[in-house]
C-alpha cells in the first residue's frame, strides 16, 4: 500500500509553462504556424511532462500484462484460457504482433506475468510478478480481494519506478489475457452507469448468441458485486482483472515519475481508467494510442478526456496500436528538437 501512497502523492499537474515555452519553440520552426498539427500538439506535451525542451526519446519500452480470468468459465471468449500462457511465449519469441511493430519503432516488449494460471520458466523478457493464478469469476464473486488489486496496482507503479531509474524515455502499455474484454465492459459500465450492452463488443471475434450471452454475464456480475464508482480500488477488485491492474499501476508510476506512457487499446484504456479515477492528474500523462473498434472504448476515452492518436480499426491489443503511436510522438518530438529555425536556415518569415 505504500508504494500506491507514494505515486498517488507525487503526482502533480503538468506546467503549463512549460506547453507555452514548447509551443514557442515550435513557432520559431521554418513551417508557418501549426502546420504539423498533432505531431507539434504531442511534442509540446511530452517537453510539458518532462520539463525539458529538447527530451529524449531514444529508449521506449512496452510492458504487456498478462492475466488469466475467471470469467471465461462463463464462455464470453471464443477462445480458451490456454491462449493466455501461449501467447506468453510467442511473445517472447518475439513472434506476435506487438514484437513486428516495437522493432519496427525501436521499443523493446517486457512481459509481465502478473496473474497468469500458469507457471513460467525464468526468460529474457520475462517479468514474473504473479499476484495470483487468474481472478475469480466475477458473475459468481468478487474477481479479485482488495488486496490484491492493490498488490497488482503496485507492480506497475515499481516497473514505472525501475523505468525512470534506467532512463526509459517512453512508456507503452499492452495486455494478454483471454476473455479481459468482459472486465473493461464492466469498468467503464460501473463508472458510467452506461447500460452493458452499449459498452460490449465481440472481442475475439464472437457470434451474435455469444455476444448476447456475454452482455447478461458481465450484468450479472455488476449486479451481483454493486462495484462502488466513487472507489476505483473497489470497481477493480470486483470486476477487473490483474493485468488491468498492472497497466493502472504503470499509468499511475508514469505520472508520478514525469514519464509520457502511451496507452494502446480497450483493456490498457480500462487500466488507464481507473487510475485517473484514482488522481485526476494523471491524465495529463497519457498519450492514447488509437481509436480501437470495441465500441466502450470512446466512452473511456470521453471519460479520461483523451483524443486516440490513430484509428486503424486496431482490437489485437497487445500494445499493437501504442507501438505504433510511440512513433508518431517520436517524430513530433524530433521536430521539436531537429527542425531549423527561421534564423538557422536563413528563411525570411511571414
Amino acid at each position: 500500500m505504500k508504494l500506491l501512497e507514494n505515486a498517488l502523492a507525487k503526482i502533480q499537474p503538468v506546467d503549463e509553462g512549460f506547453l507555452a515555452k514548447a509551443q514557442a519553440k515550435l513557432d520559431n520552426k521554418t513551417k508557418p504556424l501549426g502546420s504539423l498539427g498533432t505531431l507539434e500538439d504531442m511534442a509540446r506535451r511530452v517537453a510539458a511532462i518532462t520539463e525539458n525542451l529538447s527530451p529524449d526519446t531514444d529508449k521506449k519500452v512496452i510492458y504487456t500484462f498478462a492475466g488469466d480470468h475467471g470469467i471465461v468459465e462463463e464462455g464470453v471468449s471464443a477462445f480458451p484460457k490456454e491462449v493466455t500462457p501461449q501467447m506468453v511465449l510467442n511473445f517472447l519469441r518475439g513472434g506476435a504482433g506487438v514484437n513486428v511493430l516495437a522493432r519496427h519503432v525501436g521499443a523493446e516488449v517486457r512481459v509481465v506475468d502478473v496473474g497468469v494460471d500458469f507457471d513460467f520458466e525464468p526468460a529474457p523478457g520475462l517479468i514474473i510478478r504473479k499476484v495470483a493464478k487468474g481472478t475469480r469469476n466475477f458473475a459468481k464473486e468478487a474477481a479479485m480481494t482488495r488486496e490484491e488489486a492493490v498488490a497488482a496496482i503496485e507492480v506497475g507503479i515499481d516497473l514505472a519506478n525501475q523505468a525512470k531509474a534506467e532512463g526509459v524515455a517512453l512508456l507503452g502499455t499492452g495486455e494478454m489475457g483471454i476473455g479481459n474484454t468482459s472486465p473493461s465492459s464492466a469498468i467503464i459500465a460501473a463508472f458510467s452507469r452506461c447500460s452493458v450492452q452499449d459498452v460490449t463488443h465481440r472481442g475475439t471475434g464472437i457470434n451474435d448468441q455469444a455476444l448476447e450471452h456475454k452482455i447478461a454475464v458481465i450484468e450479472t456480475g455488476l449486479t451481483l458485486n454493486h462495484p462502488n464508482p466513487e472507489d476505483p480500488v473497489d470497481v477493480l477488485a470486483k470486476v477487473g482483472g490483474y493485468e488491468i491492474a498492472g497497466i493502472a499501476g504503470l499509468v499511475l508510476g508514469a505520472a508520478a515519475n514525469r514519464i509520457p506512457v502511451v496507452v494502446d487499446g480497450f483493456i490498457s484504456t480500462a487500466g488507464a481508467l481507473i487510475a485517473c479515477e484514482m488522481h485526476p492528474c494523471v491524465r495529463d500523462y497519457i498519450f492514447a494510442a488509437h481509436n480501437s473498434v470495441e465500441i466502450g472504448h470512446r466512452m473511456m476515452l470521453e471519460r479520461i478526456g483523451a483524443e486516440p492518436i490513430l484509428d486503424l480499426k486496431l482490437r489485437l491489443g497487445e500494445g499493437t496500436g501504442a507501438a505504433l503511436a510511440m512513433g508518431l510522438i517520436e517524430a513530433g518530438v524530433k521536430v521539436l528538437k531537429e527542425m531549423a529555425t527561421f534564423a538557422e536556415a536563413g528563411v525570411s518569415e511571414g
